[in-house]
């Protein structure tokens, strides 16, 4: 087994402990614990430190990596990876746009939109990945009526929605 590359850590110990007092998120917290453990050299191995800490091998790799090219603060923050959808191009998402606005032939839920960009483009796409791109860009949601009480009187709700 080869030994783990070194790296210069920038910050002083105080300064990471005061860092560590500042977190709210237990997450970014045992990020900086591991830079505290790292620069204490308690651990031998980065094994035994990710092991002591919880969390897998790779993660402490992917922080080592987060760590040299962005710094504490790339480190501690949780910047979304808006990765580019490789099944939806632009043209299937102006053809939806069109399609989730329009008034008359809206979409009856998101099992018709997957039946809809099949029939128009001749691309099947998965009815979640599909879902979870209309709610993330176009904030959709399912719409579904509320439940109705069985000793409603019809003629009470004409009567007040007459008054009103």
């Amino acid at each position: 087994m080869s030994k783990a590359k070194e790296f210069v850590i920038n910050q002083d110990i105080p300064e990471l402990n005061l860092l560590r007092k500042k977190q709210s998120n237990f997450k970014f917290e045992k990020r900086i614990i591991w830079l505290i453990e790292i620069k204490n050299k308690r651990f031998k191995t980065r094994k035994s430190l990710t092991d002591y800490l919880g969390i897998t091998s790779r993660t402490g790799e992917r922080w080592v990596q987060k760590y040299k090219s962005k710094g504490i603060e790339g480190l501690l923050s949780d910047a979304p990876k808006n990765l580019k959808s490789r099944i939806i191009t632009p043209e299937i998402h102006k053809g939806l746009a069109k399609r989730v606005n329009s008034s008359e032939h809206p979409f009856l839920g998101y099992w018709d939109a997957v039946q809809w960009v099949e029939n128009e483009y001749n691309i099947e796409v998965q009815y979640h990945n599909l879902r979870r791109y209309l709610i993330q860009h176009f904030k959709t949601k399912l719409k579904t009526p509320r439940k109705s009480h069985y000793k409603k009187d019809d003629k009470a709700v004409d009567a007040f929605l007459k008054t009103s």
